[in-house]
């Protein structure tokens, strides 16, 4: 199954992917982790983003779209592979495309995870990042054993500033102007499959199971 996650900042995209991966035995490709892999192997990819990010700017989409090129050229994509953080936009769904192409793979199911702004503004104020590892915890709803520091490191956490109300908002506002047309495409595809996910991680995991199991059943006939 090759399944892709959308879905708001603080909708839960990240912790579902894990999850997924980890039940279906297939791997978790996020864009977040390539690029800093990349960073940290010093590739070439990696090194001209660097720069890019030393100078707090974006990595362009072209270069972005060069890791993932290598990314599903690596064999452990071959049975299938759970994307998520991209695409952000309908540009990066093209591209998307285009390498899928090159690839002779495709996309079996979208899955949005469709969260109100009430629950995402909870969920991200209240998150809390290691400074050391990038382990992600919650104030209240997954706080650490030891206030201030990281489970698994023992490192301070602090919280990002674009995790601070004001800031979320103008990020639901850049988001939500975005993803109409990305909504649209992969509705004309007959791809998306929406579900509501302000609830309980394990409950939104299971309806994931459920359509993939599903649609993986539908695609074998």
């Amino acid at each position: 199954m090759r399944i892709v996650l959308l879905g708001p900042p603080g909708a839960g995209k990240g912790t579902q992917a894990k999850s997924l991966a980890e039940r279906l035995s297939l791997p978790h490709i996020s864009t977040g982790d390539i690029l800093r892999q990349n960073v940290k192997e010093g590739t070439g990819l990696g090194k001209e983003a660097k720069d890019f990010m030393e100078r707090g700017l974006l990595v362009p989409d072209e270069l972005m779209s060069k890791m993932l090129l290598d990314r599903f050229s690596q064999s452990d994509i071959k049975k299938g592979f759970i994307l998520d953080g991209y695409p952000r936009n309908l540009a990066q769904a093209k591209t998307l495309e285009d390498i899928f192409k090159q690839k002779g793979l495709d996309i079996d199911m979208v899955v949005y995870l469709d969260s109100s702004d009430s629950v995402i503004i909870q969920r991200l104020t209240g998150r809390l990042v290691c400074s050391s590892c990038g382990a992600n915890f919650h104030a209240t709803n997954m706080p650490p054993k030891k206030k201030g520091a990281c489970d698994k490191c023992g490192a301070p956490l602090f919280q990002r500033n674009d995790d601070k109300e004001e800031t979320i908002r103008k990020r639901l506002e850049v988001y939500k102007n975005e993803v109409s047309s990305l909504i649209k495409y992969y509705q004309e595809k007959k791809k998306l499959y929406r579900l509501k996910a302000d609830g309980d991680a394990g409950v939104v995991l299971e309806e994931i199971i459920v359509l993939s199991k599903k649609l993986h059943d539908s695609l074998k006939v």
